[in-house]
């Protein structure tokens, strides 16, 4: 079963044959495309595209990212293949993988550092807002490959009530382990959003790439 299979992206900017540089949207539980895409506002760039996929339904899988993986299926493989299919897109368009950043806000945070750590390689970064690996305690990401320097944000607030902090400071280090440069920031008693410190880390991504 593949549920989120023939879902829409919704995409903005000059269009990929006109770009050179790609972000990839991931939106979180409950949402859709037009919940994440307004986020590309503050960090525009002329030779960017952003493309955003639907989640069937408005949710990538329907327990918590810390649960047996298997209760998330088969939303999360599905999940995984729809940023798959987004990416061999932007790939089929001439856009090479390191030129395409990779963002999720909670449940696309998790959905997103989850694909990038299955398919370990060079991107243009990613950033995983309010998010983290996925599986239950003692889950082991021992997959292949090398992410040779790719720039990693994961930022959280220290109390966020659907995502804990050890499973945070885990991701980071599995990314760091895997060869990512990675930049960990928890904030004091922020809540479950995105904050401006975070949106200035995109900005100096974004403007690295896209040139």
């Amino acid at each position: 079963m593949d549920p989120h299979a023939g879902q829409p992206v919704v995409e903005q900017g000059p269009g990929l044959a006109a770009s050179t540089a790609a972000m990839i949207l991931v939106h979180g539980r409950n949402a859709g495309p037009e919940n994440i895409l307004p986020l590309a506002a503050a960090f525009p760039h002329p030779r960017f595209s952003y493309l955003a996929p639907s989640a069937a339904g408005r949710t990538w899988y329907p327990e918590s990212f810390l649960s047996e993986i298997a209760r998330n299926e088969p939303g999360l493989s599905s999940g995984l293949s729809a940023i798959a299919r987004v990416i061999a897109q932007v790939e089929s368009a001439g856009i090479p993988r390191r030129n395409v950043i990779l963002l999720g806000f909670s449940q696309g945070a998790c959905l997103s550092s989850e694909y990038a750590m299955r398919h370990a390689a060079r991107l243009g970064g990613l950033v995983a807002l309010s998010g983290g690996l996925i599986g239950p305690p003692g889950t082991r990401w021992d997959y292949p490959g090398d992410f040779a320097g790719t720039p990693v944000l994961f930022g959280c607030s220290d109390v966020d009530a659907h995502v804990p902090r050890d499973r945070v400071e885990l991701s980071a280090a599995e990314f760091a382990r895997r060869g990512a440069s990675v930049t960990l920031r928890i904030y004091p008693g922020m809540g479950h959003l995105v904050n401006e410190d975070e949106l200035g880390f995109v900005r100096e991504l974004v403007a690295q790439v896209g040139g």
